[in-house]
């Protein structure tokens, strides 16, 4: 399928590795020019810079200027923002241990980079008339859980300021949608020191025996991977979804119902 790409310049955060990584390799398999910001590259990245359709800046999006400089350095205008940059913390010991700089680090890095990497991009999308935000959400932020309250509030945080920023943007020719994965296939969940694990030893259960629980919450029995969260987004960021707005797509293997 064309999605309507080619030859456009995408700017994408937290790119270094899953989804994120997904999402560049996507974006540049459909002939766009992507700009990749990260904490730090990988050797994936790096090797998707050598083609000449990946540039890549290492940049801190948690703080408040770096979302400033990833967008100064992609130079021009901007087509597509894909905000993916985050984390989620276990909370295991309960909501009382979750402290104020707690909460305040969960945004910083959740909420505040895609607000402020927005509002870098959009007085250029809006003089063009046209312009595509997708931003990776989460399905915490309708199934809030108490192992990552901090997380689930923030996406839905994040929900909410799509929602509302696509009403005010949509009659001008942005278009802003929202991606709600459920439990990814990326090192987030099943790395060394994931979810995975932080809830292993919090519980006292085998690390095998939490994602196995997390599977058969899944309609499809497994967790989805980066590369079909990444399809998503890219036929969101395309001119074929070009009257889809405002939307938040699910992607979840059926863990939340849906009607």
């Amino acid at each position: 399928m064309e999605l309507g790409l080619k030859g456009r310049t995408a700017v994408v955060t937290g790119a270094s590795r899953g989804i994120g990584l997904a999402v560049v390799r996507a974006l540049v398999d459909a002939g766009a020019q992507v700009v990749a910001g990260a904490r730090g590259s990988s050797p994936e990245l790096d090797d998707l810079a050598v083609t000449g359709a990946v540039r890549v800046l290492g940049v801190d999006l948690s703080e408040p200027g770096g979302p400033d400089r990833l967008v100064e350095f992609a130079g021009g205008r901007v087509d597509v923002l894909v905000n993916n940059v985050g984390a989620a913390p276990a909370r295991t010991s309960g909501f009382l241990e979750v402290d104020d700089e707690m909460w305040r680090a969960t945004f910083a890095l959740n909420l505040m980079p895609a607000v402020r990497t927005t509002r870098a991009v959009l007085p250029g999308m809006l003089d063009a008339g046209r312009g595509a935000i997708v931003t990776v959400a989460s399905v915490n932020a309708r199934l809030p859980d108490p192992a990552v309250i901090d997380y689930s509030a923030a996406k839905a945080a994040l929900v909410a300021f799509s929602k509302a920023l696509s009403k005010e943007v949509g009659p001008r020719g942005v278009r802003v949608n929202t991606v709600s994965p459920g439990p990814v296939a990326t090192a987030l969940w099943l790395g060394a020191g994931g979810v995975a694990d932080e809830l292993a030893a919090a519980s006292g259960t085998d690390r095998d025996e939490v994602v196995a629980q997390a599977r058969q919450s899944m309609v499809t029995g497994r967790f989805s991977t980066p590369e079909e969260v990444a399809a998503v987004v890219a036929f969101l960021a395309g001119d074929v979804s070009g009257n889809l707005t405002g939307a938040d797509v699910t992607i979840d293997g059926g863990l939340v119902p849906t009607w």
